[in-house]
C-alpha cells in the first residue's frame, strides 16, 4: 500500500544521498548554476516580500474595521 504522503519518499536521505544530488546538479547546470542558484533566490525574495505585504495589507484591514457590538441577550417573559 503507498503512503499517501507526498513526500514520504524522502524521509531517510543522508549525506550521501545529498552529495550524490549535488554531484548531478552540477552535471547538469555546469557553468549556468550560479545563474540559476541566483534566479532561485530572487523568486525567494519576490515571496516572502508578497508574504509581507499581504501581511500588512491583512493588519491594516483589521485595525481599520469597527469593533463588533456585544448583542443583546432578549429576556424571555414567560
Amino acid at each position: 500500500m503507498l503512503s499517501t504522503c507526498p513526500l514520504a519518499l524522502f524521509q531517510n536521505i543522508g549525506m550521501p544521498e545529498l552529495i550524490i544530488i549535488g554531484i548531478i546538479t552540477l552535471l547538469i547546470f555546469g557553468p549556468r548554476l550560479p545563474s540559476v542558484m541566483r534566479s532561485i533566490g530572487k523568486g525567494i525574495v519576490e515571496f516572502k516580500k508578497g508574504l509581507r505585504d499581504t501581511g500588512d495589507e491583512v493588519r491594516k484591514e483589521i485595525e481599520s474595521s469597527p469593533e463588533p457590538q456585544p448583542k443583546k441577550q432578549i429576556e424571555n417573559k414567560s
